[in-house]
């Protein structure tokens, strides 16, 4: 295994091998890095290289006055989701990200959201391979986006996300 330097955006997740990366252990601890995320009582259930998925339980306390969820808990479903992607697509170099930041969204409702649903997000590879090739530092941005669907693969709502990604020249050895 190789170690480095915690810092930055890897602080979060100290027991991370980058040469062999365990999602699992990337999911599980991104499920409470979140304290609002309790609120809508989402669940991050899968955290992989190329997506993520959130679920937002079929529960009362996450419906608007007209019985569907409200768009409050969809756009934090689909935040976590697009924030989890990242990490996922970024992984092996998780220990150069100093910050994640969400710069900009943009929501379009499709569907009314009843049930259960799922954010399934995404960043742009192409972006993401930017990151993850810089070696002197810098400032990078980086698009993503989700996608809500209920239980029968409706789509309820589309998400786009603009980030700006701060990545440090040191790669040293702890």
């Amino acid at each position: 295994m190789t170690t480095r330097e915690i810092a930055g955006f890897a602080a979060a997740y100290p027991e991370l091998d980058y040469d062999a990366v365990d999602y699992e252990y990337l999911r599980a601890v991104s499920q409470d890095m979140v304290p609002f995320a309790e609120r809508v009582g989402t669940l991050v259930s899968e955290i992989g290289p190329d997506r993520a998925v959130v679920q937002i339980p079929a529960v009362d306390s996450v419906r608007n006055h007209m019985g569907t969820v409200h768009a409050g808990a969809l756009f934090t479903a689909a935040d976590i989701a697009g924030a989890a992607a990242f990490v996922g697509a970024a992984a092996t170099r998780l220990f150069t990200i100093e910050r994640l930041v969400l710069r900009a969204g943009t929501a379009s409702y499709r569907k009314p959201a009843v049930g259960r649903i799922r954010a399934v997000a995404t960043v742009d590879q192409r972006d993401c391979a930017d990151v993850l090739g810089a070696v002197g530092g810098g400032r990078f941005e980086l698009a993503g986006r989700a996608l809500l669907l209920d239980d029968n693969d409706v789509v309820v709502a589309k998400f786009t996300f603009d980030y700006v990604c701060d990545v440090t020249a040191t790669e040293t050895p702890r």
